[in-house]
């Protein structure tokens, strides 16, 4: 009879023991949380990473496969990341127009569909941004706009902002290879407003903002303002943006606010915001992109920094830092190498 009542008591303990555990991990833990390091993902080689999310899932699409289109991972954390193939392949496509320098691909979510922003370079050797449509974050996607941007040039760096109304804008970068200002090769951020297909642009460019402040280069014979990322907040426009050469440690974040998507847009006097700390390894932290953690409300800057910083190159490697409005500043809490934690609920 002992030995059954023992028997009985180690199997009620381990009932209790096990309930607890289901509890804690179905999420019931308010103040459960999910530590990393920077890096993330353990992928090198990419650059301009830009994470989706869609439901309860994460996807990272990033600059990976240069000569044809680009891989895609996913994550239900923001941390572990696994590869999932390619989201864009370039033989797959009926008219194939461009020659390669695939790079820097946006996806967002619209009417049940996913439209992805890229540049490539074209027959005639000038880089182009087209739009491409999944009905899966995963892909395929297939090109829909291959030349949406009808001004002669080099155009790269395609952003969609949504605003509130449902009006869709494409931020653009003209890209210094073949823009010239003054004597000088300068990339500058334009927008304009699309139509409800995102497919094509409508009305005038508008020019954003160009290299101006001392941290920017703006003295050089190539000048650089790219990247573009715009997110609302208490009826104002923050676009975020890099500048300086991306394979230089100098690589880094700064943003400007309008109380117009359109501007004018005014820069913040305390950037960069986001910059090199060579003594924690950090070269080049640089075109970001930003997403909501898991409780649906804390912001993160997605941004890429250099694999090997003595040596900075296009081989490149993902990371993210909290980032918050403060007073109406904003504020990244980064470049960081250290122990970070994401909120799950």
């Amino acid at each position: 009879m002992k030995g059954k009542r023992r028997l009985i008591l180690l199997v009620s303990a381990i009932v209790v023991v096990a309930a607890a555990w289901v509890f804690y991990s179905s999420g019931d833990h308010k103040n459960e949380t999910i530590t990393y390091k920077n890096p993330v993902g353990g992928m090198t080689n990419i650059g301009d990473p830009f994470i989706l999310k869609s439901k309860d899932m994460y996807y990272m699409y990033a600059t990976s496969e240069a000569s044809y289109g680009f891989k895609v991972w996913q994550s239900s954390n923001l941390v572990d990341w696994e590869e999932k193939g390619i989201a864009y392949d370039h033989y797959d496509q009926e008219n194939r127009w461009a020659t390669g320098d695939f790079w820097a691909p946006e996806v967002i979510a619209h009417n049940g569909k996913y439209y992805m922003t890229y540049s490539a370079r074209n027959n005639a050797g000038s880089l182009q941004i087209s739009i491409a449509v999944s009905d899966d974050p995963l892909g395929p996607f297939k090109d829909q706009s291959t030349e949406i941007i009808k001004q002669s040039g080099s155009y790269i760096d395609g952003h969609i902002f949504m605003e509130d109304d449902g009006t869709p804008y494409l931020y653009y970068v003209k890209d210094c290879s073949e823009n010239m200002v003054d004597g000088n090769h300068v990339s500058q951020i334009f927008v304009q407003p699309m139509d409800q297909t995102l497919t094509k642009v409508v009305g005038s460019p508008t020019l954003l903002l160009e290299p101006d402040q001392d941290w920017e280069g703006h003295q050089g014979d190539y000048q650089w303002n790219e990247g573009p990322f715009v997110l609302k907040n208490d009826g104002k426009y923050y676009l975020m943006y890099s500048a300086n050469y991306y394979a230089s440690e100098d690589y880094g974040v700064g943003y400007a606010v309008s109380d117009k998507p359109t501007g004018p847009f005014k820069k913040a006097s305390e950037n960069p915001i986001l910059s090199k700390d060579l003594d924690k390894g950090v070269s080049g932290p640089g075109h970001n992109s930003v997403t909501t953690g898991l409780d649906g409300q804390t912001l993160y800057a997605v941004y890429h920094i250099h694999t090997h910083p003595e040596v900075p190159s296009g081989d490149r490697q993902m990371s993210i830092d909290k980032m918050e409005f403060i007073e109406g500043k904003l504020k990244i809490h980064g470049p960081s190498m250290g122990e970070q934690e994401i909120q799950v609920e």
